[in-house]
């Protein structure tokens, strides 16, 4: 069995995988990166401990997948602004030198479209490309059953394309990127600053709008319209740039996809003219709840058992 650790801005999650990508015991905690990254490998190592107590197998290997930039070769975490204070720090040869085991890392994003490429939504297509749309907007590409790296090894940011530069500014800097406009933040603020005279604002966040949208109510219904025709126009750019022979949606705002399913399909059909759009198959990840696990243990298996 395979060791996998997800680390994300609000929790670290940790469990055994099967090499068939079942998982097979899972913990999770919070990330609290506030109190460091040697009290978070600390916690890490115990639940991986924990995990493979109550899995009952030899744990072979470790893969990671982790928010932000990150060196997948060096294996180090770079500027990520949800881990604070732990920029640096190397997450490969602490892991390896405690548990005696290779460790592998990757970005999260490009952990899940590995995993959704061998066992969800891509299996048996050359192309799989994964977006995930939730706090924050990333993506992988598996081409030919191997990751797509940029120059030195470099994540795509997908997320901060551009899309309108008289959009609200980005803290990447530009204004108008698609983050800055269709994530589940970026829907919430949308609909803050644009709720109608004599209506209660209040706080709201993705979940509870897309909820009042369920429910009919106009303003909530607006936000979606909005947003599934942004997430359209992000992925149809997507579509036009790498045609891709899947292109799976997850994260927490594909939850509620059956409200900008319809929008996002024909706002594709609107713009996508110069390539067969109509062949790219747009589905939901399929790995549910655990594609995160599951794609950090694919990590593993892609850098020491590559098919």
């Amino acid at each position: 069995m395979i060791g996998a650790i997800d680390i994300g801005g609000t929790k670290i999650a940790v469990g055994m995988v099967s090499e068939a990508g079942r998982v097979l015991a899972r913990a999770e905690c919070p990330t609290a990166a506030e109190r460091g990254p040697a009290d978070g490998l600390a916690r890490i190592a115990a639940m991986l401990r924990e995990t493979a107590t109550q899995a009952g197998g030899v744990m072979r290997g470790i893969g990671v997948g982790c928010t932000g930039p990150v060196d997948p070769l060096a294996g180090t975490i770079g500027d990520v602004g949800l881990l604070p204070g732990w920029q640096g720090v190397n997450l490969l040869g602490e892991l390896a030198r405690t548990f005696a085991v290779p460790v592998a890392m990757e970005n999260d994003a490009d952990a899940v479209a590995l995993g959704e490429a061998a066992w969800g939504a891509g299996q048996g297509a050359r192309s799989l490309m994964y977006v995930t749309i939730s706090t924050g907007i990333g993506g992988g590409l598996v081409l030919d059953g191997q990751l797509y790296r940029g120059v030195d090894g470099a994540h795509p940011e997908i997320g901060h394309h551009v899309i309108d530069p008289s959009g609200p500014v980005c803290y990447c800097g530009a204004h108008g990127c698609w983050e800055s406009l269709a994530s589940g933040p970026a829907m919430a603020r949308w609909w803050r600053d644009n709720t109608p005279p004599g209506t209660l604002a209040g706080e709201a966040e993705a979940r509870s709008i897309c909820a009042a949208a369920e429910q009919g109510e106009p303003h909530a219904m607006a936000a979606v319209a909005r947003e599934g025709y942004y997430l359209g126009l992000g992925l149809a750019n997507l579509i036009t740039l790498f045609t891709p022979e899947v292109l799976a949606l997850g994260g927490g705002l594909m939850g509620h996809r059956h409200l900008f399913w319809g929008t996002i399909q024909a706002t594709i059909r609107a713009i996508c003219s110069q390539v067969p759009s109509e062949k790219v198959r747009l589905v939901p990840a399929a790995l549910g709840p655990e594609a995160a696990l599951a794609g950090a243990a694919r990590v593993w298996l892609h850098r020491y058992q590559p098919t």
